[in-house]
């Protein structure tokens, strides 16, 4: 949907891809785009980029607030801050609602393209998450304490700079994930994964193997970040096998940290939204 980008609801466990002679590269590229299109797709809801939201906030405030408020809870029975709405159910619903209007309402179509309507979801969807993360208990120095400590967090994940690229990067994970889902996702990992965290593992022509986390493929290339943490690049006229293969799982905090542990981990986390840690509360 535009240029927001999806999580796979759900994918196989590995994806191969092998390469073929150059002249049947037309129909792999085809085949790897078709795969990877189809499971960015797959599911309801974003997340989305920082600047996805930041662009529909301009979006938003430019063309919506007049209506709906700046906090988009202007319009009796509905607010768009909280994630309430009267008819849509999915962001593919609000897009559409963006774009198209409602017949028979006051809500008119926007002059916006499929990638605007969408950073005006992702602003919206901002909206609701800040404010249902901002009621969460526990301590957030405590949490960042678990995180950089005990956790051991930091050896896979990274902040504001700090930390390992081998996992996904959380300096924004506050603007983007519910508390409820954060706190399941520690206790019950193996949910899906952003796009841009994907891992992927390449054999080359002689045979050589490396794995790492996705960055960019294209028709000719692909880059990834490899297990040593190393920027890597290849020709795939270079390499004989591709699969995009899920993560190694993220280890449960069941039993290793208590519930209020958890919970300030959880709070932590949520206050994570992409600003200098020095501005966290």
């Amino acid at each position: 949907m535009g240029g927001a980008g999806r999580d796979p609801a759900s994918r196989p466990a590995m994806m191969p891809f092998r390469f073929c002679k150059p002249s049947r590269w037309a129909g792999w590229i085809v085949s790897a785009a078709g795969v990877l299109a189809a499971a960015a797709l797959s599911a309801q809801q974003g997340p989305y980029t920082a600047a996805d939201v930041e662009e529909g906030s301009r979006l938003f405030l430019a063309n919506c607030a007049e209506c709906h408020g700046p906090e988009g809870n202007a319009v009796p029975g509905i607010d768009l801050g909280h994630g309430r709405f009267r008819r849509a159910y999915s962001d593919d619903d609000l897009v559409d609602i963006v774009r198209r209007g409602i017949a028979g309402t006051a809500m008119p179509p926007g002059a916006f393209s499929n990638p605007q309507a969408a950073q005006i979801v992702a602003y919206l969807r901002s909206l609701a998450v800040t404010a249902e993360n901002a009621a969460v208990a526990g301590d957030p120095e405590r949490g960042r304490a678990l995180f950089e400590g005990k956790g051991e967090c930091l050896s896979c994940h990274r902040v504001n700079g700090r930390g390992s690229r081998l996992g996904p990067d959380l300096s924004d994970v506050g603007q983007f994930r519910r508390a409820s889902d954060l706190r399941t996702l520690l206790v019950e990992p193996g949910r899906p994964l952003r796009p841009e965290n994907r891992r992927v593992r390449v054999v080359t022509r002689d045979g050589a193997t490396v794995t790492g986390r996705l960055l960019n493929h294209d028709s000719f290339t692909l880059q990834m970040i490899d297990a040593r943490e190393q920027l890597r690049t290849f020709q795939k006229a270079a390499l004989r096998e591709v699969a995009i293969e899920d993560p190694p799982p993220m280890p449960s905090y069941r039993g290793r940290l208590t519930d209020d542990e958890i919970t300030d981990l959880v709070r932590y986390l949520v206050s994570l939204t992409g600003v200098k840690e020095s501005r966290l509360p």
